[in-house]
């Protein structure tokens, strides 16, 4: 089953001190662009967070996310900042020198400075954090593979039915392509026919001119690489692995071969038909594009 490149997940997990939310959002894009956006004080997990979204998902633009929300329960610790708070003694002792006060510092006030006290929270357990972490990521990565499959589904049901379409249109050739060099013999030979009493015309030279005609308008060759390539392109449906590349190589070789056909049709139905398939091979190839 193909998957699609479009996708979107979400994990969460709840430690001592916050709750984790992670979040992918993947589109399409011709190699795997993984893309972080965590806090600061988690940074010690980005690494392996990298590594596991480039474990699971192959292809696309990826963007994962990690944000924090401290939690109500969260312990807080008040703590002083001795420097700070030293700084402010010495500018008050300077005041008191300087305006002649005698007034002991008191505590309340040194307090009140900003920043003299702050609120700090207990320190991480950055082992559970990030096995946390890892488990948030893991669920996410499940929607995203999720909603991928499905979206998958739908690409490959919209590509099978086109795929039906260009083979009933490339019988339509093979059993047109015949004709097209046993219709132009009997117009010439209609237009020779044609000609004044007296005029000497050489079958032999004839021949060879329908031969001629006939050998540049076969696409027999073309039709059984064409048929060859549509084998190989239907198989792939069933494949494990991402195959969004071979598929958009397989069809650049449909459309060479189909071109060919083009170049070679020299018959007004025949042409239809062509560009006919290549239009259905081009509206394959923008589903192609947003397929891992």
């Amino acid at each position: 089953m193909i998957k699609s490149m479009t996708g979107y997940g979400k994990g969460s997990f709840f430690g001592s001190d916050a709750q984790y939310i992670v979040e992918i959002k993947t589109v399409n894009h011709r190699h795997a662009d993984i893309s972080l956006k965590v806090p600061r004080q988690l940074l010690f997990v980005e690494r392996e967070l990298k590594k596991q979204v480039a474990a699971r998902l192959t292809r696309g633009k990826i963007d994962l996310f990690v944000t924090r929300e401290t939690a109500e329960q969260a312990v807080v610790t008040p703590v002083v900042n001795e420097v700070l708070a030293g700084e402010y003694v010495k500018l008050f002792k300077q005041l008191s020198d300087q305006f002649k006060l005698s007034e002991e510092i008191p505590v309340s006030l040194l307090a009140a400075q900003k920043d003299v006290i702050q609120l700090r929270e207990a320190d991480m357990d950055e082992q559970l954090v990030r096995d946390g972490i890892k488990q948030a990521l893991s669920l996410a990565i499940d929607a995203v593979e999720k909603m991928r499959s499905q979206e998958g589904m739908v690409l490959q049901q919209d590509i099978q039915t086109r795929l039906e379409v260009i083979e009933q249109m490339l019988d339509t050739v093979e059993n047109r392509a015949p004709q097209v060099a046993v219709e132009w013999q009997e117009k010439l030979q209609m237009r020779l026919d044609r000609l004044q009493d007296g005029v000497e015309v050489d079958p032999q030279r004839v021949a060879q001119e329908v031969a001629i005609f006939a050998d540049r308008c076969d696409i027999s060759e073309e039709v059984v690489r064409f048929n060859s390539h549509l084998i190989q392109f239907k198989q792939l449906f069933s494949a494990q692995d991402a195959v969004g590349r071979q598929m958009d190589f397989l069809l650049q070789e449909l459309n060479r071969e189909t071109n060919t056909m083009g170049s070679k049709s020299n018959d007004a139905d025949l042409t239809s038909q062509v560009v006919a398939i290549k239009a259905e091979l081009e509206k394959i190839r923008e589903q192609i594009q947003n397929i891992e």
